[in-house]
């Protein structure tokens, strides 16, 4: 339907523009009435010719979204999308006052004198345009990406010319890292002050997460690390495998040198009165609160089957 939309919009544009020449050629054979200083021929042409242009724009912008929807992801449809609008929407008046003037050069320069005007009066804005060039080009978050700017932090749903708008996740509602609901618009001009920290979408698509329980001296930690292993390989070991796969194919394309374990790791370290055991496993960002509550359940259980085995601080400061 929108591919018919687009032909028929550019053979609107060709019919106009002939009607506006067979009312220039009757304006010559049959003379003109005036309307002010101009004859009225005169102004209807110019009038067909800028509808002209307006629906042949139209046109090859609807026909190039068409080819780019079977073509291009949705992230990189929404970003081709605004810089078409950019670039169509820009072209499109230079034309059309080009048309109407008939001084395509003081057009273009009357164009640089009030951009150069502009460029003192709406400096913020510019910023925030000038932003919105950087994230096309340097990627450092795209639509989807979960992000933390600023101090905001949440999935980006849109990226404008002058602001992103993301779905917020914790915040001043939430403790974990779930939807708090809201949307918040971050001006584009802060990522050229301020960190950016983009979970998995500027690298691999998975993230290193973490849980730590606290055990007592008496617990037997091999036994102790095998379950927390055994578990979170039962939970992840599928998708960890792929992740790692991933996340190795995209460390090789950097100079970066990292030790990169297959499986689930636990690392222990000592406390004041208590041994601490933190499993380390790859997940997808968006399922981290989900992974973290299934293992902690998982691992709880069967250290509570063997309390002989493992056991818990108790009666002690922790």
């Amino acid at each position: 339907m929108y591919r018919a939309v687009g032909w028929i919009t550019i053979l609107v544009a060709g019919a106009l523009i002939g009607l506006s020449d067979l009312v220039s050629q009757f304006s010559s054979v049959l003379g003109s009435t005036m309307i002010g200083p101009y004859p009225s021929e005169f102004l209807i042409s110019k009038l067909l010719l800028v509808m002209a242009v307006l629906s042949g724009f139209i046109g090859i912008y609807v026909l190039i979204l068409q080819f780019l929807q079977r073509t291009a992801t949705k992230r990189r449809l929404h970003d081709i999308r605004n810089i078409l609008r950019l670039a169509f929407g820009t072209t499109g008046l230079i034309v059309v006052l080009g048309v109407l003037t008939d001084q395509w050069i003081g057009v273009l320069l009357s164009f640089g004198v009030v951009g150069f005007a502009v460029t003192f009066a709406l400096q913020q804005p510019l910023l925030s345009l000038l932003g919105w060039f950087y994230i096309i080009v340097k990627r450092p978050y795209s639509v989807g990406d979960r992000i933390r700017i600023s101090d905001t932090k949440g999935d980006v749903i849109k990226v404008d010319f002058l602001v992103t708008t993301i779905w917020e996740i914790g915040g001043e509602l939430i403790s974990t890292n779930q939807p708090s609901g809201r949307v918040v618009t971050v001006p584009n001009s802060v990522v050229l002050s301020s960190e950016v920290t983009n979970f998995g979408g500027g690298g691999s698509q998975y993230v290193w997460n973490e849980i730590q329980l606290q055990v007592s001296y008496e617990t037997d930690i091999a036994v102790a690390s095998d379950i927390m292993v055994e578990e979170a390989t039962a939970v992840v070991g599928t998708e960890m495998a792929d992740s790692i796969a991933d996340f190795r194919d995209r460390l090789a394309d950097t100079p970066v040198e990292l030790e990169v374990n297959d499986e689930p790791t636990v690392n222990i370290t000592q406390g004041e009165s208590w041994v601490e055991l933190r499993l380390r496993y790859i997940t997808h960002p968006r399922q981290g609160t989900r992974v973290k509550n299934e293992l902690y359940d998982r691992i709880l259980d069967r250290f509570n089957d063997q309390p002989t085995v493992t056991s818990f601080p108790v009666s002690r400061n922790r």
